[in-house]
């Protein structure tokens, strides 16, 4: 065992030296990401998170570090939502792509911040008020069942975003993109671009996100460093997915119902918590199962040109 105050500061120093290196040496110049680039990127944090999950096992233990695998799945699975509603936000700014790795940098240290905050008033709360955890139970089954009746096809509008309304009431927003900028000055005024304005969107998103992807990882794990450390991995991998799957992330269609009977499981998990605790192993083959159910069962049968439309 290890004095969690290391584990902390050594994760964090290394995402830390990783974003340096990304943004300082592979993405110094604003580029577009090829698909070889963002698989290889994608890989290597997959790689990472299995090779920190080993040490997970080493430093803490066998079941800390299955905790951390499935709520890596789970935070993952539930995150690939996320791509849809950043190529819509992409293409509806028409944000050129060698623009659009700087975007979702930011956005990931942005995440950092308002997971900690989340996840560790979470925990507080649940340890205090142990009831709590019945209320986020009965929240996942119904975000669940929400989800699994939702039409796929509903599309997103960005113009509604009440963040991206209170930049434009408050600060003037310029009408084109300067480079990779996100603010700039004229004639003694401060402007923002339109990329921060795809910024904050973004933030919003993994915000509204984190609302139900945070409750079903605490029903894997009490202990934040795993909540929090797992939560960080799955954000990082999903910026690298992005390019890699945003053009075929659509022919995955069943996956929407993967996942909202992921989140009714582990809502369930929770509810039935008091006299019965799923061991973790068997929730993570569950959730596993019914991943790769759903990608299957897209891929045997795929939309039909009606459906697309």
């Amino acid at each position: 065992m290890v004095n969690d105050t290391f584990l902390w500061i050594s994760f964090h120093v290394f995402i830390l030296l990783m974003l340096a290196i990304d943004i300082g040496i592979f993405h110094k110049r604003a580029h577009a990401i090829s698909v070889k680039e963002a698989l290889g990127w994608s890989a290597l944090w997959i790689s990472l998170s299995a090779l920190f999950a080993i040490g997970i096992a080493y430093f803490k233990s066998p079941i800390a570090a299955t905790e951390f695998a499935t709520a890596y799945i789970i935070e993952k699975s539930l995150s690939v939502d996320n791509l849809f509603i950043f190529l819509t936000i992409f293409n509806y700014f028409r944000v050129p792509q060698k623009y659009q790795h700087k975007v979702l940098f930011w956005g990931v240290l942005g995440a950092l911040a308002m997971r900690a905050i989340f996840i560790i008033a979470g925990v507080t709360i649940i340890a205090k008020f142990h009831f709590i955890i019945y209320i986020l139970g009965a929240f996942l089954v119904y975000t669940g069942f929400k989800l699994f009746f939702t039409d796929e096809n509903a599309e997103y509008n960005p113009e509604n975003n009440v963040a991206l309304k209170f930049v434009r009431k408050y600060i003037g927003v310029s009408k084109y993109y300067h480079e990779d900028k996100f603010f700039l000055r004229r004639m003694g005024h401060s402007f923002a671009t339109p990329l921060f304005m795809v910024l904050i969107l973004v933030e919003t998103t993994d915000l509204i996100f984190a609302l139900d992807s945070i409750p079903a990882v605490l029903a894997v794990s009490p202990d934040p460093f795993i909540v929090y450390t797992s939560n960080i991995f799955a954000i990082l991998g999903l910026r690298s997915l992005y390019f890699a799957l945003a053009g075929v992330v659509g022919l995955f269609h069943y996956l929407n119902y993967g996942l909202a009977f992921i989140l009714s499981f582990i809502g369930v998990k929770m509810l039935i918590s008091g006299f019965y605790t799923i061991p973790i192993h068997w929730a993570l083959l569950v959730v596993l199962s019914i991943l790769i159910f759903s990608v299957v069962l897209s891929l045997l049968f795929p939309k039909s040109k009606e459906q697309e439309v």
